[in-house]
């Protein structure tokens, strides 16, 4: 009976064993879905869970990276500006799972949403009537297990902005004015809402049943919310002295407030004035605004995406230059620091806020103090795609075609950069090969204890 118990608590263990890196793996470095823009309405796309390896890449891809990566369990998707590309990830593995074609430009993020990936797509040129977007434009839904088109949805008008998903619709604003709601599984249109204005890459954030979108053209620019359920524009704020900038910003949302930027006009249309704004979220009347200051007119992209994180608000401004930090509530300016031109959306995590700018440098701050605590030299031009932290590791797109994955304690120690070549897949050595050879070890401990008792 001694005997046949021991066995039994031997097996156990065993079993044990076996499982505990099983579990190990199990942990993934994304979330299981991924439903708008930068993955929440503060726009601070971070996520964290029990996974604790450490990874160090630069994934290739065929053309220019300017839409946010976007980290879905252990894949990342990514597309690329000129030519549309499409790839799935595996961060484990560093293997490219597929490769997939929109129709034209990819500025969207990929949102991934009940096993299904969307993604729009269409560039800045004007047709005759004044549309924005030439060629084919519209959002399309992929499998993301194998790339394959699930279906296209097209529209008159660019779908530069990422789509954003609320209570089974998938909703875009378009370069035709209009906010479209379309039924994802079978990609046909449920409603559709004209905005008088059109977006730019101003992607929707929805909260609670709400959609918040910046249009421009036709001036004035204006600033929207929409009633999901309603169908309905429940108020517009104009906004009579912006003339560029506001239709390429999307809204970030905190509490009460909804922040958003716009460039102003001056004297010198070269000499723009870069303001942030703080808008209530149930009228849509200013709370508070603040100038960040002017300087020189930059093409494409002219106006910085604020980003909240604990209560402060974080932009960068392409026009001055500079970082910056806000009180959310009240508009006071915290800190702020001067680089180069940018504009991309920061990332905050854990009392540091990190930087991108066109210069492909990452900056690590103190989201008190603004205090410098780390910089390091990536590559290409690192905008307008902004940075996401996935369990300590920062992922950021750029020009340059790479996607780079740094782990943050890099960045802020100074301790390496991650240069235009993928590290060695072996650096980054899974769990369950480090706890193999034990347990094989054991399981031959164990054969021999058995044979032996049985003898």
């Amino acid at each position: 009976m001694k005997k046949k118990y021991m066995l039994h608590t031997l097996l156990l263990m065993m079993a044990f064993l076996i499982l505990v890196p099983a579990v190990a793996a199990a942990s993934t470095i994304g979330p299981s879905e991924w439903t708008q823009y930068r993955l929440n309405s503060e726009n601070n796309p971070v996520y964290e869970s029990d996974f604790d390896q450490k990874l160090e890449d630069a994934i290739e891809t065929n053309d220019q990276i300017r839409s946010t990566p976007v980290v879905v369990g252990n894949n990342i998707y990514i597309g690329n500006h000129n030519t549309g590309d499409i790839f799935s990830y595996n961060l484990i593995d560093q293997e490219m799972n597929w490769e997939s074609q929109a129709p034209n430009w990819i500025h969207s993020e990929l949102i991934y949403v009940g096993d299904q990936l969307f993604v729009g797509y269409g560039n800045r040129f004007y047709q005759e009537d004044g549309t924005r977007g030439t060629g084919e434009s519209g959002m399309m839904s992929l499998d993301p297990a194998t790339g394959e088109t699930l279906w296209n949805f097209e529209t008159k008008g660019e779908v530069m902005p990422t789509p954003a998903y609320h209570d089974g619709t998938v909703y875009i604003g378009t370069g035709d004015r209009h906010i479209y709601a379309v039924n994802p599984e079978t990609g046909e249109e449920e409603w559709k809402l004209d905005l008088g204005h059109e977006m730019s890459m101003s992607s929707p954030n929805i909260k609670d049943g709400v959609l918040y979108v910046g249009g421009g053209k036709p001036a004035p620019y204006t600033f929207s919310a929409v009633d999901l359920e309603t169908q309905e524009i429940l108020w517009q704020t104009e906004f009579p002295d912006v003339y560029l900038g506001l239709d390429d910003v999307p809204p970030s949302i905190h509490e009460n407030l909804i922040y958003t930027t716009g460039l102003v006009k001056t004297d010198d249309y070269n000499q723009p004035e870069h303001v942030l704004y703080a808008l209530n979220i149930e009228t849509g009347e200013m709370e508070w605004q603040d100038s960040l200051g002017t300087g020189d007119m930059v093409p494409n992209n002219k106006s910085g995406a604020p980003v909240v994180h604990e209560g402060k608000v974080f932009v960068g401004s392409p026009i001055t230059k500079s970082f910056y930090a806000y009180e959310a509530e009240t508009g006071e300016q915290l800190w702020s620091y001067e680089s180069n031109v940018n504009k991309a959306p920061p990332v905050a995590n854990e009392g540091t806020v990190y930087f991108t700018d066109a210069e492909g440098i990452v900056y690590a701050f103190d989201t008190e103090n603004g205090e410098l605590l780390g910089e390091q030299q990536l590559g290409g031009t690192l905008a307008p795609s902004g940075p996401i932290v996935m369990n300590d590791h920062l992922i950021v797109g750029s020009q340059d075609s790479n996607a780079y994955v740094v782990p943050t304690n890099t960045l802020v120690n100074g301790e390496s950069s991650v240069e235009n070549e993928a590290s060695d897949p072996d650096e980054g050595m899974n769990l369950t090969w480090v706890i193999l050879p034990v347990l094989l070890i054991l399981i031959a401990g164990i054969v021999l204890f058995v044979r032996r008792t049985k003898n």
